[in-house]
């Protein structure tokens, strides 16, 4: 009689601890689920890719570029100076904008800050483009391509958060950037690759 109530009293026991025991696994497993859905929501918020169609830009006789026009094109953006060891690069830029014009836009963007190599106005840089180089690619008003003023398209092109792909810094003059059809950086060239280099025509072809 005794074993029998002893056997009553230890079956709700097992059920209990089974129940308290299929309870902690499934909790564990949904703080799991839940720590991998907030880490993949951190990483997304922390890596969110901005649009480059999104960016404005001043052009150099204060119309505003809207980069949208130039989807299914790939771009070449080029921080240029007038008065700097790498100026003759104007002569490659518009070479390769007038090959390639059907499928690449070069878009030129005047800047004062190395060595203060661009001094003139936005009219004096103009007249020197065409008039030396035969300019007709779009050229911009003079922007900050570093620093705390760092434009905003500047910003993009140099910060792996915002392009998706990587980190860059502007070192010098003439610095380019090619971006493809669908506003995706493809690669970053430092000055003293020409415009016409094998490594920039390689990836327009």
């Amino acid at each position: 009689m005794n074993s029998f109530v002893v056997s009553l009293i230890r079956i709700p026991n097992y059920f209990f601890k089974k129940i308290i025991h299929t309870m902690l696994k499934l909790s564990s497993i949904l703080l799991c689920v839940l720590s991998i859905s907030l880490l993949g929501y951190s990483q997304t918020k922390k890596t969110s890719v901005e649009s480059l169609y999104d960016i404005k830009i001043e052009g150099i006789d204060g119309e505003i570029i809207d980069l949208n026009l130039y989807k299914g094109k790939k771009i070449l953006f080029v921080n240029v100076a007038s008065e700097c060891g790498f100026t003759y690069q104007y002569r490659g830029l518009q070479e390769v904008y007038s090959k390639y014009k059907e499928k690449l836009v070069v878009i030129g963007l005047p800047c004062n800050q190395f060595n203060g190599q661009e001094p003139g106005s936005e009219l004096e840089i103009k007249t020197f483009c065409r008039l030396n180089y035969d300019v007709d690619f779009p050229l911009t008003s003079k922007i900050n391509v570093k620093g705390k003023n760092q434009h905003r398209l500047y910003q993009w092109l140099t910060m792996k958060v915002k392009n998706g792909k990587k980190n860059s810094s502007v070192r010098w003059n003439f610095q380019k950037y090619l971006i493809d059809e669908k506003g995706q950086l493809i690669d970053v060239f430092y000055s003293f690759t020409k415009p016409m280099s094998k490594k920039i025509i390689a990836k327009l072809n």
